[in-house]
């Protein structure tokens, strides 16, 4: 007999073990949970370690943004041998006595800041006529790939072992930026094999991998206390500034309808004066924009809308099915964030423009 399912809404951060795939790790968590619908923002080799983010139910609808995140990872380089994977889960295929120093590692880091480009390994899950490239490596058939321009925002050497060959560094790259390929780049900047013998995720965004727990602690916990311990849906969205609507505006919202905010001559005036990260100029059109209903009870997520400055309107973008539990207060963004009511008397961290 089949397990009751439940449409549980909410984010677990999760800290991945090595050895399971990120689909397993998820698995695991949304039968633990007895949760119908999960997502994950963000694939792990099954090697590695870290922060993953699992989003239960309505929270999936607003996933796909962090898998387009700035990600940071701490991760070992084994100097003297190159593996066919780029990783330690692969067959060793060249080796070299090897003499890096400390000093000619951190002499080479520097090279690889800002756009690089970087040729996807065959083992990964990109796709060729349909086909994922690490299984066409499983059958020995290599073809060609198109380089990537990915960005390296940093790269540090936190620890190194003269004696054993290896480095600990720690990088925040951009989306699609392959640690294995990058590891194996700086072995051939320096004229010697590497590959990656253990990789952890630390950040995905804003969310750190200190809050996270791993699976063995989200499993050992009653399923109700699991349940409890989830992040609010808009968890996922809280680096977006917040429009509150009343519950005319926010009926018209969720049945997909524009809502008009403001008079035209006054909706683009609004200019920033913190570091938030939100800019906000006469010259933009549009500002993407977490939405709420206010009631009697506080504050409901509705979703996530497009703010058109110039007319005044906001247009439903991404919108969830049911009404959530409500929050006393507007919730804060992660970070230094603006905040907006549905009649712009509260602004916060914003003046107008003159």
């Amino acid at each position: 007999m089949a397990r009751h399912s439940d449409a549980i809404d909410g984010v677990a951060l999760l800290n991945k073990p090595s050895g399971l795939s990120s689909n397993q790790a998820l698995q695991q968590l949304r039968r633990h949970l007895a949760a119908a619908k999960a997502g994950h923002g963000g694939t792990l080799d099954p090697m590695a370690t870290g922060l993953l983010l699992i989003a239960f139910g309505e929270a999936t609808k607003f996933a796909q943004a962090w898998l387009e995140a700035d990600k940071t990872y701490t991760f070992r380089v084994v100097f003297g041998a190159a593996t066919d994977t780029g990783d330690a889960t692969g067959a060793v295929v060249r080796t070299a006595e090897t003499s890096v120093t400390e000093t000619a590692l951190q002499a080479v880091l520097p090279q690889f800041l800002g756009e690089i480009e970087q040729i996807p390994p065959m083992v990964s899950a990109l796709k060729r006529d349909g086909k994922p490239l690490y299984q066409l490596a499983r059958e020995g058939v290599t073809v060609a790939r198109e380089p990537r321009r990915v960005t390296i925002h940093l790269m540090e050497c936190i620890a190194f072992d003269e004696a054993a060959q290896r480095a600990v560094l720690r990088a925040t790259v951009s989306k699609g930026t392959y640690i294995r390929a990058l590891a194996e780049a700086i072995g051939t900047t320096l004229g010697v094999p590497a590959h990656v013998d253990q990789l952890h995720r630390d950040a995905v965004g804003p969310f750190s991998c200190d809050a996270a727990l791993s699976l063995a602690a989200w499993c050992a916990l009653p399923s109700e206390h699991t349940r409890a311990r989830l992040l609010p849906v808009d968890t996922l969205v809280r680096h977006l500034p917040a429009i509150a609507l009343d519950s005319a505006q926010a009926e018209r919202f969720r049945h997909g309808q524009p809502v008009t905010l403001r008079e035209r001559t006054n909706a683009h005036r609004l200019a920033p004066q913190s570091n938030s990260g939100v800019q906000l100029r006469a010259t933009e059109r549009a500002l993407s924009v977490r939405v709420y209903l206010r009631d009697g009870t506080g504050y409901r997520f509705l979703g996530v809308g497009e703010w058109q400055l110039q007319a005044g309107v906001l247009s439903p973008k991404r919108v969830v099915a049911k009404l959530l539990h409500s929050s006393p207060t507007l919730p804060e963004a992660i970070g230094n964030d603006v905040v907006w009511n549905r009649t712009f008397e509260d602004v916060k961290e914003y003046r107008y423009a003159g």
